[in-house]
């Protein structure tokens, strides 16, 4: 996107085609610049193309799920968002209920832009070549659904406006009503077929879309369409509604339609995702890629992320220095590289448990004691702390920054505290269970009574609590923390490595960044067919084109588990519950911290308490991390202990600016701008709001 970019820069400079709003849901033109300037020449095109594309609802570096829309990357961090897969120390850490600015008024704005294209384009058809003129239509309308798209899976059933709303008019020319649900799903599979058909094999310009790019962007919207179909009838009481001004079924689907239109979406979704694997394009990366070699596997999928000639990108959002730049590293870097914060998104142990390599208890969960669960038995010592990672996946490692791992050319010191008591070492707590989250370590007598044997470290004031070993002077905390009164540094005793520049030249602070952020991947769209392809087979519906549903989804997953080091699927996946979860779990680890997987919770209806034995993507005892309303995370904290000279890890809520989260069934959709509501006749309020 680079020619975009500038592009971009220009137009704000100049004013120039300037479209904001004084109605309801369309956006009237200012006319600064004319349509004979603007759409009747390449050049005109490209500053109206870039008008829309800074305008595109790209959720990259500068989106964060708390406050939505906002491109300005502030504190950005990612996976925060009761997705389960990281939190941070401030208030942004939240479950995903609602954005603080809502995608209503910009998604309108982008949508007349893209309504002005295809109705005043024509006009100008003979100044362009056919293949040219057909691929900025296709521009248009691959646009509209990506907007629609995006306020769909917000919203439900949304105003499909699909022209030009003249200003001034009669008021009901202005007002358009929310469609239903199922009639706004298919007004996004018609524009993105149309689109399809029109845009080019290649892309005219370095960030503009092309036939894959849409293509691949459909089997997300329709895997997410049938999902809604089908899942909205596992929650309770079934989630639909109408709007109470029109009577339109504005959330959910009607109870014979909801099968019919969910096979039929996931049927789209996988004709889309193999269109795209058909063309043999794309392929995963494996350019440092080495069979039975973890160190080669995990230094592939970290360079995976910055390769901008990877065979993997279908799109990406390109950012340049110093013009166009994000702070991803300057919030999100571990403590040693603060600046100006760091730990913005520090990994759960939940979401660590993922993945292949470690011990586990009778439950699944990962093993720190020799007992049947880690309130039993006694701690289990390491030598180093990464003993305790040494078989774990090397996707996982690319992903997540170990304690005492390396990372810019430096051991990252993570520690909990510091235990200077008798060994063998029994559990700090008689429980681990859900309701005993809020006692912590420096709520125990072994920290804060007579016999001192627990030491940790407040950052208050910069000093740490210091302990003799060996004639030296040890930090309980180390240098990364965490640090039990101030959330600046790890608050999980994990920090991320996925997305943060590696090499130890790079200059970290805000507006320093410019590493790209990839929006879809081929990697996707293998899942996207796998989880289509295991709901058809749930659903009883044949293969569209012809393929082994069932093999073509192993294939996918074992491609994808390959590349990440993890083992192969012996067996082929299967059509029932347990085959959907073998993908779902997949999906959450690969599209981890990519602004995916809150949406696939959502979308599979498994964030309220009913439904959370799915969250994980596999059986878990839901039980175990949250109550019959809130959930809570977990970190892995690393401890030393000074009379065997080893590391032991113990597995305990978040205990550093601790964070719980709560879901409710109608945070599936939600709510419409009162703003919006107060002022239409027409536009309906969530039914039950």
């Amino acid at each position: 996107m680079r020619k975009i970019k500038r592009i971009a820069l220009i137009l704000a400079l100049t004013g120039s085609c300037s479209l904001y709003s004084c109605v309801d849901l369309d956006i009237t033109p200012k006319n600064i610049v004319t349509d004979n300037e603007l759409l009747s020449n390449p050049a005109g095109m490209d500053i109206y193309m870039a008008r829309m594309y800074s305008l595109m609802p790209f959720e990259d570096f500068k989106y964060m799920a708390e406050w939505g829309f906002e491109y300005n990357g502030w504190l950005n961090s990612i996976g925060i968002d009761g997705s389960g897969e990281s939190v941070n120390r401030d208030g942004i850490t939240t479950a995903f209920t609602g954005e603080r600015t809502p995608y209503w008024e910009k998604g309108f704005e982008l949508i007349r832009d893209a309504n002005h294209i295809i109705e005043n384009l024509p006009e100008f058809q003979g100044n362009f070549s056919e293949e040219l003129y057909n691929h900025y239509l296709g521009e248009a309308y691959y646009i509209r659904a990506m907007a629609f798209y995006t306020m769909a899976k917000r919203f439900g059933g949304i105003p499909l406006v699909t022209r030009v709303i003249p200003y001034p008019a009669e008021e009901d020319e202005m007002e358009v009503a929310r469609s239903s649900e199922e009639e706004t799903w298919d007004q996004i599979l018609s524009d993105f077929d149309t689109a399809i058909s029109l845009l080019q094999s290649d892309s005219p310009k370095e960030g503009y879309s092309n036939k894959l790019v849409a293509q691949s962007f459909k089997s997300e919207a329709m895997l997410y369409a049938g999902s809604v179909a089908k899942y909205n009838e596992t929650v309770s009481g079934r989630l639909t509604g109408v709007g109470r001004k029109t009577g339109v079924r504005v959330m959910g689907f009607d109870q014979a339609r909801w099968q019919e239109a969910s096979i039929r979406y996931f049927t789209e979704a996988y004709r889309a995702a193999r269109a795209v694997m058909s063309t043999g394009r794309y392929a995963l990366y494996m350019k440092r890629w080495l069979a039975n070699d973890p160190e080669a596997q995990y230094q592939n999928m970290v360079d995976m992320f910055s390769d901008g000639s990877s065979p993997e990108n279908i799109y990406v959002k390109h950012y340049i220095y110093p013009t166009a730049t994000h702070a991803f590293d300057a919030y999100n870097s571990p403590f040693t590289f603060r600046a100006p914060l760091s730990a913005g998104s520090c990994p759960t142990l939940d979401f660590m448990e993922l993945f292949e390599g470690f011990d586990r208890y009778p439950d699944g969960s990962i093993r720190v004691t020799s007992g049947e669960n880690n309130a039993s038995g006694n701690y289990l010592m390491y030598d180093h702390p990464l003993d305790f990672f040494k078989d774990a996946e090397p996707r996982l490692r690319a992903y997540v920054i170990f304690p005492f791992d390396e990372f810019r050319g430096q051991e990252i010191e993570v520690r909990a505290g510091v235990y200077t008591g008798e060994t063998p070492i029994k559990p700090f707590f008689n429980s681990y269970a859900y309701n005993t989250a809020d006692t912590r370590y420096q709520n125990l007598s072994m920290y804060n009574g007579q016999d001192k044997t627990l030491y940790l470290s407040p950052r208050e004031g910069g000093s740490q609590e210091l302990v003799s070993y060996n004639g030296d002077q040890m930090t309980a905390a180390g240098e990364n923390g965490p640090f039990y009164d101030n959330g600046e540094a790890t608050v999980t005793g994990l920090y991320i490595r996925k997305w943060l520049q590696t090499s130890p030249s790079a200059e970290i602070g805000e507006g320093k960044s410019a590493q790209p952020f990839i929006l879809m991947r081929y990697a996707e769209v293998l899942l996207n067919a796998a989880e289509a392809a295991v709901e058809l087979e749930l659903a009883g519906a044949g293969s569209p084109d012809g393929s082994n549903l069932l093999q073509v989804a192993t294939e996918a997953v074992n491609a994808i588990r390959q590349r990440a080091g993890a083992s192969l699927l012996t067996d082929a996946i299967t059509g029932d519950i347990q085959g959907r979860n073998t993908v779902r779990k997949e999906r959450r680890k690969e599209l981890a911290f990519e602004h995916k997987s809150k949406w696939d919770i959502r979308r599979w209806r498994v964030s309220h308490y009913e439904g959370r034995d799915g969250f994980w993507g596999e059986t878990r005892d839901k039980n175990k991390f949250s109550n019959n309303e809130n959930y809570r995370l977990r970190g892995l904290y690393p401890f030393f202990s000074t009379e065997t000279g080893q590391y032991f890890f113990d597995a305990r809520f978040q205990w550093v600016s601790s964070k719980t989260f709560g879901y409710k069934t109608l945070d599936y959709y939600f709510e419409i701008p009162s703003g919006e509501v107060a002022k239409s006749a027409v536009i309906d309020q969530q039914p039950n709001r």
